[in-house]
């Protein structure tokens, strides 16, 4: 079974993915780890959004790899990949289908108030989900950004309210 964790910024991502692992035999990748771990290091301040993307897309070449590895396995796949947009989570759902895998949409629904709040408190107290700063403008890019999943993508997922 592949998870599709889905929700903008600070709505509790990571901390769900390690929660449903404990309930399931489950991997988790986590793209923020990836990418503090592996570019972060290496990014210059002109490298925008493009530079990210990029880098992410290479690593979710070798996720897939993972995941077919695991799913022979019988190994859940826990995917906290951001996935901000529909193009992105069909790229996964489309591979679940053609691979013949099972898949559930998680979507964290949470106000965009409760999860400022969160983000900030992260950014102060650097905790276990913590891996970079997300400023202000970070957060409210996102906002535009994201697009939440379709009553048709969550027909048969979890939604999780605030």
């Amino acid at each position: 079974m592949i998870h599709l964790i889905v929700g903008n910024t600070g709505s509790g991502k990571t901390t769900y993915s390690y929660q449903l692992k404990k309930k399931h035999k489950a991997i988790i990748f986590s793209i923020d780890k990836w990418n503090k771990e592996l570019f972060l290091a290496d990014r210059k301040t002109q490298d925008g959004l493009d530079w990210f993307l990029e880098r992410i897309d290479r690593s979710e070449v070798i996720i897939l790899d993972f995941i077919e590895q695991l799913e022979s396995c019988n190994v859940d796949s826990i995917l906290d990949l951001g996935l901000s947009k529909l193009e992105h989570r069909n790229k996964f759902r489309d591979f679940a289908l053609s691979q013949g895998y099972e898949i559930k949409t998680h979507f964290l629904d949470i106000p965009k108030e409760i999860r400022w709040s969160r983000v900030s408190k992260r950014n102060i107290e650097k905790g276990n989900t913590y891996e970079f700063e997300v400023t202000k403008d970070n957060f409210e890019f996102m906002e535009e950004w994201f697009e939440a999943p379709s009553t048709i993508e969550m027909s048969d997922g979890i939604l999780i309210k605030h």
